[in-house]
């Protein structure tokens, strides 16, 4: 694919709370290797190459440090300190990032996105200035209102994915936005900064390792 030069900010910072137990679940071992290389392993496996970008929290960046040291892996990439927040992880790791690119921001636990879906992504979002996956709910939805609850209408409802796509331009410009907590991904930074987000086609299995149940699905599947 030509165009742009292409890089991915993978975000693994979280303290992973929900997971349980001391270590945060992008540094736990599926098949002998971290989560977090299972995620990073993907992006190498694109038909160009891609700059890597990964955001560990500071008091984890020597434990990842030495893993690659000990292991070979990643050799020449960023490693930008995670912040507060999710959005504070991203502006830290945008520093990094060159102007006149396309950058896919992805989630450090989502493992099984295919080099065909990265690919496209890529594509779409140099085309489109963004592009962010998502998928239709399978299961009925509904919205609570204190002891109320309503069926929402699921064809007006989309399961937002990473990673979401975004040229270089547009992003950098996004987070030059103040912090607010409604910000829940990357699109919904770009949306306040005033563009229109344009939604493609996500990957139903491209799911997000976020409790005890996901990591024991995602050891059947990653073995």
């Amino acid at each position: 694919m030509g165009g742009r030069k292409k890089y991915a900010i993978i975000v693994a910072a979280g303290s992973g709370t929900r997971m349980g137990g001391d270590t945060p679940k992008q540094f736990l071992n599926i098949g002998g290797k971290p989560i977090l290389r299972h995620t990073i392993e993907r992006f190498q496996q694109l038909s160009f190459p891609v700059g890597i970008i990964v955001v560990v929290n500071q008091e984890k960046k020597d434990f990842w440090k030495q893993y690659c040291t000990d292991t070979g892996f990643l050799e020449r990439y960023a490693i930008p300190s995670g912040g507060i927040t999710r959005f504070h992880s991203v502006a830290n790791a945008l520093s990094y990032l060159p102007d006149d690119t396309v950058v896919a921001i992805h989630d450090g636990v989502r493992p099984f996105v295919t080099p065909e879906f990265l690919e496209r992504m890529f594509e779409a979002g140099e085309q489109l200035g963004n592009a962010v996956p998502a998928c239709p709910p399978v299961e009925t939805v509904r919205e609570v209102s204190g002891p109320e609850s309503y069926v929402l209408k699921r064809d007006d409802i989309r399961l937002i994915q990473t990673p979401q796509v975004f040229r270089s331009e547009v992003i950098k410009a996004a987070y030059k936005l103040p912090y607010d907590p409604s910000y829940t991904d990357d699109a919904s930074v770009v949306e306040a900064a005033g563009y229109r987000i344009n939604l493609v086609e996500g990957l139903r299995f491209n799911t997000k390792i976020t409790t005890p149940e996901d990591l024991e699905i995602a050891r059947l599947r990653l073995l």
